[in-house]
C-alpha cells in the first residue's frame, strides 16, 4: 500500500488520476474560502443534500467526494488519498481507478441518500476513501500474488477503520460501511479482470 517518496513531478506522472483528485479538492477547498464568494455558496451547491437530490440534482451524487468542511477533514483525507490510492492506480490503471474510486463514492451517497432522512446532508470523500480499503481487501481474494504480513496489514488496516469510524460521533457511518462494501465488490471485479488479462 506505501509507495516509496518520490519527486512531485515524477509523482504526478505515475499517478496522474490520484494527483488530480488530491489537486481538485485542494482547490475547491480554497476556492470555498475567497473573500469573493460567501462562504457557504460552493458548499451549498455541491455538497450531499438528500432533499435536493430527490428533486432531481443528482450531481450531489458525486460532487460532495471533492467537497470538505475544514482543513482538518481536507488533511486526513487527502493523506488517506495518497496513501491508499497510487498503489490501486497502478494495478487498475487510470480508468479503472477512476470507475472504482467514484463509483464507491457514489455508492456511498446513493445508500445515505436511501437510507437516511431527506434533511440530511453530508460532504466528503470518506465513502471513496472506504472503497479504496475495500477494494484492497478484495486483492486478497481474487488472486494476487500478496505476501501473508501485506495480507495481515490490508486486514488490520480495514478492521480499525471501521471501528475507527464507527467510534466517530457525527460521521455519516453509511456512507463509511457501503462505500467499504461497494469496494470490495466493485474492487474484486476490476481487479480481477486486470489479475485475469494477458501480460
Amino acid at each position: 500500500m506505501l509507495i516509496r517518496p518520490i519527486r512531485f513531478s515524477a509523482f504526478i506522472g505515475s499517478y496522474p488520476v490520484v494527483s488530480a483528485i488530491f489537486l481538485a479538492q485542494c482547490l475547491l477547498f480554497a476556492a470555498m474560502r475567497l473573500p469573493v464568494l460567501p462562504t457557504q455558496t460552493l458548499y451549498e451547491a455541491l455538497s450531499g443534500v438528500n432533499l435536493y437530490i430527490a428533486q432531481g440534482e443528482i450531481w450531489r451524487l458525486v460532487s460532495p467526494v471533492f467537497v470538505h468542511i475544514d482543513f482538518s477533514h481536507l488533511l486526513l483525507n487527502s493523506f488517506s488519498l495518497l496513501l491508499l490510492g497510487p498503489c490501486l492506480e497502478r494495478l487498475a490503471g487510470k480508468w479503472k481507478f477512476i470507475l472504482l474510486y467514484f463509483g464507491c463514492g457514489c455508492c456511498a451517497n446513493l445508500a445515505s441518500f436511501f437510507l437516511l432522512p431527506l434533511t440530511y446532508s453530508h460532504a466528503g470523500a470518506s465513502g471513496a476513501l472506504f472503497g479504496l480499503i475495500g477494494a484492497y481487501v478484495a486483492l486478497v481474494w481474487v488472486g494476487e500474488d500478496i505476501p501473508k504480513t501485506s495480507r495481515q496489514t490490508i486486514l488490520s488496516i480495514a478492521v480499525i477503520s471501521v471501528v475507527t469510524a464507527m467510534m466517530q460521533p457525527g460521521a455519516n457511518h453509511t456512507a463509511h460501511l457501503s462505500g467499504l462494501v461497494a469496494g470490495m465488490l466493485l474492487g474484486g471485479m476490476l481487479l480481477q479482470r486486470k489479475a485475469a488479462s494477458p501480460a
